[in-house]
């Protein structure tokens, strides 16, 4: 089934070329030109995949990627302004899963779309098929659901990806690039807060004390590690 793709930015030159782009990969594609028309495209349209940029008029990108992410999990694309550090920060800390520093080329959009989606539908895939189970945490690889203590919780796609990589691979020092490069794909243009900032999101969700984390430990200077033995 073709991916829906819903690009909301208040420049018709960025919608237009981004269309152009994405319907050629064989995406069907939404266009929106400002937050509040977002919203609605989103309710009525149902899309797979949301690229958003962050100034917009009516209701700014932080907006509607609160009110998207507190029902639902569609993956995120934030579209920046170069050297806004803050704002990609932001972006992320409010459930982005990945952002792209404008202008950019519409090359790099495609491959952050299929990098994500890529991703998505590894749930499907039955050698993907296992359930991770430690104390007081299950993490299900083929529905993409994670509990704590039976309690499920909601995760992005890359918060899911990488709490699933970092438990799949318990006791193991990852590099906040190994994670980068892991989690993001080969074609990822970003940095190391992306990985950052994505942890202290999962840590919030599935530690009962984010600052003394259970599962997630950093390793000062190098990285991250899962700590924990899985549960047979």
């Amino acid at each position: 089934m073709t991916a829906k793709i819903l690009v909301v930015d208040d420049e018709e030159n960025i919608t237009d070329v981004s269309k152009r782009y994405l319907e050629r990969e064989g995406y069907q594609v939404i266009l929106a030109s400002d937050g509040i028309e977002a919203i609605a495209k989103w309710q009525t349209e149902s899309p797979d995949l949301l690229v958003l940029d962050l100034m917009m008029p009516k209701k700014d990108g932080w907006q509607v990627c609160e009110e998207i992410r507190n029902k639902d999990d569609i993956p995120i694309i934030m579209l920046t302004a170069r050297g806004e550090e803050m704002d990609r920060i932001m972006g992320l800390t409010m459930g982005a899963d990945d952002y792209i520093i404008k202008p950019f080329s519409p090359r790099e959009l495609v491959l952050r779309i299929k990098a994500i989606l890529r991703r998505m539908n590894k749930g499907n895939n039955k050698h993907f098929s296992k359930t991770l189970t430690f104390d007081g945490l299950e993490i299900d690889a083929e529905t993409r659901v994670v509990r704590v203590h039976n309690v499920p919780i909601d995760l992005t796609v890359k918060e899911f990806d990488l709490l699933w990589l970092l438990a799949n691979h318990p006791n193991q020092v990852f590099s906040r690039n190994q994670l980068l490069n892991s989690v993001w794909d080969v074609d990822y243009f970003g940095d190391t807060t992306t990985v950052t900032v994505h942890i202290r999101r999962i840590r919030e969700k599935i530690e009962k004390l984010p600052s003394q984390p259970k599962y997630i430990k950093t390793v000062w200077g190098i990285g991250y590690k899962f700590e924990g033995s899985e549960q047979r």
